[in-house]
């Protein structure tokens, strides 16, 4: 009975889709996070006459032939890259990235991690860096009597003080892109791993070479749609329960052809 295997894969599907829809809505109110789908195809097929086989002695080829799908499986949860709406939050240290690219953070093991999450702080030793405490690359420390701070779209950061005119450069942050940001990593933190499949990162200014440029004072939202994630919820839902009714069918009809008397 094909159909008990079948309709299992089935379920099993539907419910890797709500597990991916419950991400999203558990993150709609995360900063930079992407809205997540999950993508099936069908599973092999049993070849019961294949199309184009030779039928009977005259030579007739058959049209069609009989293939018996064995279900579904699933093949990637991908991220669908979008642009989130920016939230004027009006922090010094609070940064959007307008266009594509990721701030590069250095992570306590030397290895460098992404993330479109520019909620950025000061640590004690006046460094910038993530609410998780990673150092923003490159490196900059703020001076202990910076009495404010300025970012241009170009990355570049200035200190103003109370006893001068004019703001100290202090350095410039960079965005890193990918020829395949899809295959990035997720490591939770909002942080992301280069992987062979993203490519190696290309760091460059911001606004030059298609990197996307800086506005300080905004966080970019989440892209998640959460109309469009409970009408999901729902077909999937619907999808499950369908699947499960093919089950109590074919269950009634192996009770069926065992009572055969």
């Amino acid at each position: 009975m094909r159909a008990l295997k079948i309709a299992a894969t089935g379920m099993s599907a539907q419910q890797m889709r709500v597990e991916t829809i419950s991400q999203n809505l558990a993150n709609m109110n995360t900063t930079g996070y992407n809205a997540r789908r999950a993508e099936f195809a069908d599973l092999h097929y049993q070849q019961m006459a294949q199309p184009g086989t030779i039928s009977s002695a005259n030579g007739s080829v058959l049209p069609t032939g009989i293939q018996l799908g064995l279900g579904v499986r699933p093949t990637s949860v991908s991220v669908q890259l979008a642009q989130g709406s920016l939230s004027n939050t009006g922090g010094d240290l609070d940064f959007a990235i307008e266009g594509a690219g990721y701030f590069e953070v250095s992570l306590p093991s030397g290895q460098s991690a992404y993330t479109r999450d520019g909620g950025l702080k000061r640590s004690a030793d006046g460094e910038i860096v993530t609410s998780d405490g990673h150092q923003v690359v490159p490196g900059i420390t703020i001076p202990d009597d910076a009495r404010s701070l300025s970012v241009n779209a170009q990355g570049e950061i200035y200190a103003y003080f109370t006893d001068r005119v004019e703001p100290e450069f202090l350095g410039q942050f960079t965005v890193a892109n990918f020829s395949n940001s899809k295959g990035l990593e997720a490591i939770g933190g909002n942080l992301f791993l280069e992987t062979n499949a993203s490519g190696p990162a290309f760091v460059n200014t911001p606004g030059l070479d298609g990197a996307g440029t800086l506005r300080q004072g905004y966080l970019e939202d989440s892209t998640v749609d959460a109309v469009r994630e409970v009408t999901e919820l729902i077909e999937a839902q619907r999808g499950y329960e369908l699947n499960a009714k093919v089950i109590t069918a074919a269950d009634q009809m192996l009770s069926a052809t065992a009572q055969i008397r």
